[in-house]
């Protein structure tokens, strides 16, 4: 797969991003795609909600009134349940939602994510660009030009490139990551993804990497 490389004026460079097939052009497997937000979602919860039961709540050390005549029921305690202010049944307790998902798994929900994004045409590579200070003046620009703005973007740079994301981290729904890094989950919140020329290769390799890789 074939992508222009655009320049930061948002002309075209002339050149071509050769994009991986295996990554970019596979059968998006929706199945895992939702396992794996479902997971990092999961992953965020606090999981600290709690209510107490019977035997926690304040009250009830002798029994509220006599067994008979009165005709109520033989109520034993006032942290019954079934009066106000009593005891909850089956409440939430502190507890962790994680779970895991093998490698594979994630990583093929990674290249669905991106090949729905790369059939969707939402993937621009561009050509590398950094600033000497942060300007975000300069980043508003380059998406103008790409015709971006006002979308939300993920920028995908090689490397960590701190002028780039202080430039950037002030621009409502445009977040700035290592080509490594991001999540299926961030992929699809994403409008566009805008990848820089050197950071096409850290993607591929982070999401499918190398037999010699695997094998050290």
């Amino acid at each position: 797969m074939k992508l222009t490389i655009y320049k930061t004026d948002g002309k075209s460079s002339g050149k071509k991003a050769d994009l991986n097939d295996d990554i970019f052009k596979v059968e998006p497997n929706e199945t895992l795609i939702y396992e794996d937000v479902r997971r990092l979602m999961a992953n965020r919860r606090q999981g600290n909600a709690s209510t107490k039961e019977r035997g926690e709540v304040r009250g009830g050390g002798r029994k509220a009134y006599r067994q008979k005549g009165t005709g109520m029921a033989r109520r034993g305690s006032i942290r019954s349940p079934l009066l106000r202010g009593g005891g909850t049944v089956f409440g939430p307790r502190p507890r962790s939602y994680s779970f895991k998902m093998n490698r594979k798994m994630k990583q093929n929900a990674r290249k669905s994510a991106l090949s729905l994004k790369a059939s969707d045409k939402a993937i621009k590579v561009v050509e590398d660009f950094s600033f000497e200070e942060p300007k975000t003046r300069r980043v508003s620009e380059i998406l103008d030009a790409l015709e971006l703005n006002g979308k939300s973007v993920l920028i995908l740079t090689s490397e960590t490139d701190r002028n780039i994301y202080m430039s950037a981290r002030n621009i409502p729904k445009v977040e700035v990551l290592e080509a490594y890094k991001p999540t299926t989950y961030q992929i699809l919140k994403a409008d566009a993804i805008l990848i820089q020329k050197s950071a096409v290769e850290v993607l591929e390799n982070s999401v499918q990497p190398n037999k010699q890789e695997e094998a050290a």
